[in-house]
């Protein structure tokens, strides 16, 4: 059983979505793992249901999806023949099988898993056992084209990947693709993909989860009923552990930049420099990344981006900062409060109100945001969960597919939050000038600058 062909999207309809919505996943776990990677749980939650021939919206708000979740759980979920059929691909000791990306649709009742990819034949054994897929292949072409999947997860973290898995999928018949971040290496790689999607109308997600928490609907709100007074700044730190500076920038900046356009509009310039030690970076000093993102340098980088609302956007990342992950967020600074967002933290998002530059007569208290707003019980019982698990982005990667929409973290969305990470390596090359975005050249400054170098 196939899917109905999904028509060519138009370029309106492929501009990014600006709703959120819930759905579900249960764990009564302090802290949730999925893949290598951790996120604080303090509230629980559950989801909508849908089926392969008839998709029910998931767009809407979470005050009327509240009230129908429910637990997708195995023995209610629908015929295999009635369910999307999902492939993965990893590749074992080249970023595996991303956080969680293979695994995710064992929870949702409308999905199944018929196949997994891997070139390790121990990875790929094991994966098979996680996954309860009945296909196993050593060549993830080779899977698509047998098994022509509806759905494809492309679950390996190492970047330089992922642009070749992508095509596959697309040229294979895939309706939706599920990509871990970052999207792929370079802008003309992210232009390929993009014009890819806009033909055959497959409608691709990346695996940004923070951008799918409906707590971000709450808080747009709020900044625009005037909760921070007038927005100033927004103020962008990676986790600047042993990754800080053009590593950092790429694994956890790519999280904040992908926010961005959600408080500021579009991004339209940048002004950076990439430091080692004291001293600016040279092509001398060009490594290669440790995930397959391609040259890096340095041990800090300071960048400066202007944005279409006029709010300019900072991002640093200095290595071994000192303090570890606590920094991992963005701040939105306004003349009357803060709101600070912490990546893969529930709460995600703090209110600290009053004027930031203005002395308080006692501790300014930070108030949480929940999908209810300001100050508000969470009244999705599981959220943690659904984020961290991915199920509110693979539900909105299903809606997108019914809805021929673009899913709220879209291809275009990707090259968006590249062009940012190319757009800090653009301005170091150019002596910290400010570069105007989208960028001219579309292959990797840095390759640029070594070869006229060399």
């Amino acid at each position: 059983m196939t899917l109905q062909p999904i028509p060519r999207a138009t370029e309106s309809k492929r501009r990014s979505a600006t709703s959120l919505d819930a759905h579900s996943l249960e764990s009564d776990d302090t802290r949730v793992q999925c893949g290598d990677a951790y996120f604080q749980r303090t509230e629980r939650s559950a989801s909508p249901t849908l089926n392969r021939r008839g998709f029910v919206s998931a767009a809407g708000t979470f005050a009327a999806l509240a009230p129908a979740l429910s637990l997708a759980a195995a023995d209610s979920a629908a015929p295999e023949a009635d369910r999307l059929r999902v492939a993965a691909i990893g590749h074992t000791g080249r970023g595996g099988f991303g956080h969680g990306l293979s695994t995710t649709w064992l929870n949702v009742s409308e999905t199944v898993i018929v196949a997994v990819a891997d070139v390790d034949q121990e990875g790929l054994k094991r994966e098979q056992q996680r996954t309860r897929a009945k296909h196993a292949f050593s060549d993830y072409r080779e899977m698509i084209k047998q098994i022509r999947p509806d759905i494809v997860a492309v679950c390996a973290r190492h970047v330089d990947q992922h642009h070749e898995m992508i095509m596959a999928a697309i040229e294979g018949g895939a309706q939706g693709i599920y990509c871990e971040k970052p999207f792929c290496r370079t802008l003309e790689e992210a232009d390929a993909i993009v014009a890819a999607c806009e033909r055959s109308g497959t409608k691709l997600a990346l695996a940004h989860r923070n951008r799918y928490h409906p707590a971000l609907v709450a808080t747009q709100a709020a900044i625009k009923a005037g909760a921070i007074g007038k927005p100033l700044e927004i103020r962008c730190r990676g986790k600047e552990d042993a990754r800080g500076g053009c590593q950092d920038l790429w694994v956890l900046g790519t999280h904040l930049f992908n926010l961005v356009p959600v408080f500021a509009g579009n991004v339209t310039a940048c002004s950076a420099v990439m430091m080692k030690g004291h001293e600016l970076v040279t092509p001398s000093d060009i490594v290669q990344g440790n995930e397959g993102n391609g040259p890096i340098a340095g041990d800090r980088l300071h960048a400066r981006y202007e944005t279409e609302s006029g709010m300019p956007v900072y991002f640093d990342s200095i290595r071994n900062h000192g303090v570890g992950a606590a920094g991992f967020g963005l701040q939105l600074i306004g003349t009357e409060g803060i709101v600070d967002l912490r990546m893969d933290s529930e709460p995600i998002a703090h209110f600290i109100p009053a004027n930031p530059f203005q002395p308080a007569s006692k501790p300014r208290p930070w108030i949480p945001i929940s999908s209810a707003g300001i100050g508000k019980t969470e009244p999705i019982p599981d959220i943690v969960n659904q984020v961290a698990h991915h199920i509110l982005a693979v539900r909105d990667l299903l809606a997108a597919i019914n809805e021929d929409r673009p899913p709220l973290c879209s291809d275009v969305d990707g090259r968006a939050t590249l062009e940012m990470v190319h757009g800090a390596y653009a301005s170091h090359v150019e002596g910290g000038k400010v570069v105007q975005l989208p960028l001219a050249k579309r292959t990797h400054p840095f390759t640029n600058w070594q070869d006229n170098a060399s």
